[in-house]
């Protein structure tokens, strides 16, 4: 918990202590950690895989971010680079 949250601090450049959760995996990709503040003190929270993987992003950046729905789609299973979402559009008025 103490080294992830240095490697937030200090390899990342972010707040460990924001209201972010921080996801780790490991090289095999079997084992993810999430990190959280939670206001008084971390969360360590672990999933292993017994018979498969995870299938992580092939993003050449340290720090990809996603929505809670990706998040919720890796820790499933779900092979996140698939995932494409609608272009959010923005509009200056509705009529």
């Amino acid at each position: 918990m103490n080294s992830l949250s240095i490697l937030v601090e200090q390899s990342m450049r972010l707040n460990p202590m924001d209201t972010s959760l921080y996801v780790f995996g490991n090289r095999r990709r079997d084992r993810i950690k999430i990190l959280c503040w939670d206001g008084s003190g971390f969360w360590l929270m672990t999933k292993r895989l017994e018979a498969s993987h995870f299938i992580w992003p092939d993003n050449k950046a340290e720090v990809v971010t996603m929505t809670s729905s990706v998040l919720h789609a890796l820790l499933d299973g779900d092979d996140i680079t698939t995932v494409r979402r609608h272009p959010k559009q923005e509009y200056l008025r509705v009529s």
